[in-house]
C-alpha cells in the first residue's frame, strides 16, 4: 500500500497497490502491520456500507462526540464520490480547513479520517456504494454534524445536492451555536 500524507494533519490517502495478471488483480486494502507501523488505527470494530441511488446525493458532514470519536477508512466500491474531511478540532492550526478526494473503484483510493474530523461525501454517479471501516461502535447519542453549506467552512461541492437527509439539512451553522 502507498500511504500519502495530505495537507490536513493525520488525514491520509491510502492507495492499494494491485498485483495484476491474466486473471485480474489482487490488492490489500488494509494491513494492521502497515497501518500500525505509521501509528495509525488498526482496530476497526464496525464495517459499514452505504448505497446512494442518485448522482448528487450528499451525506454528511458527520462525526461522533467524545468519548466516542472514531477513525474511518473510506473507499468507493461502485460509482464515484467526492469525499470531504473537515478538521473539527478547535485547538488545531488547521481548524475548519477541509480537503477533498475523488474516490472510485478504478483508482482504488481510500481516505483515512482521524478522530476530530467531520466526514461527508457527494456522489458523482448514480448507484454509488461506499464502504467504511470504523474504529468505534455507532452511538446515536454521540452523533453530530456540520452543515454542508456552512460559510465558515466554505466547501465547494462539485454538484448541487439532489438528495440529503433531513438530519443533515438541520445541523446548525457554526455562527448559530
Amino acid at each position: 500500500m502507498d500511504f500519502q500524507e495530505t495537507d490536513l494533519p493525520d488525514v491520509w490517502l491510502v492507495k492499494p497497490v494491485p498485483i495484476e495478471d491474466e486473471r485480474g488483480s489482487f490488492a490489500r486494502i488494509f494491513c494492521a502491520e502497515e497501518f500500525g507501523a505509521r501509528g495509525l488505527e488498526t482496530n476497526f470494530v464496525q464495517h459499514s456500507q452505504s448505497h446512494s441511488v442518485k448522482r448528487g446525493t450528499l451525506r454528511g458532514l458527520h462525526f461522533q462526540a467524545r468519548p466516542h470519536e472514531e477513525v474511518k477508512l473510506v473507499r468507493c466500491l461502485a460509482g464515484a464520490m467526492w469525499d470531504v474531511v473537515v478538521d473539527n478540532r478547535p485547538d488545531s492550526p488547521t481548524y475548519l480547513q477541509w480537503a477533498s478526494f475523488l474516490l472510485t473503484p478504478e483508482n482504488r483510493h481510500q481516505v483515512l479520517i482521524p478522530k476530530g474530523f467531520a466526514h461527508g461525501f457527494q456522489t458523482l454517479e448514480d448507484d454509488t456504494v461506499t464502504h467504511y471501516l470504523i474504529s468505534e461502535f455507532y452511538k446515536p447519542e454521540a452523533a453530530r454534524g456540520l452543515r454542508f453549506d456552512d460559510p465558515a467552512i466554505g466547501i465547494e461541492w462539485p454538484l448541487e445536492p439532489t438528495e440529503m437527509s433531513r438530519k443533515d439539512l438541520a445541523w446548525p451553522l457554526l455562527s448559530d451555536r
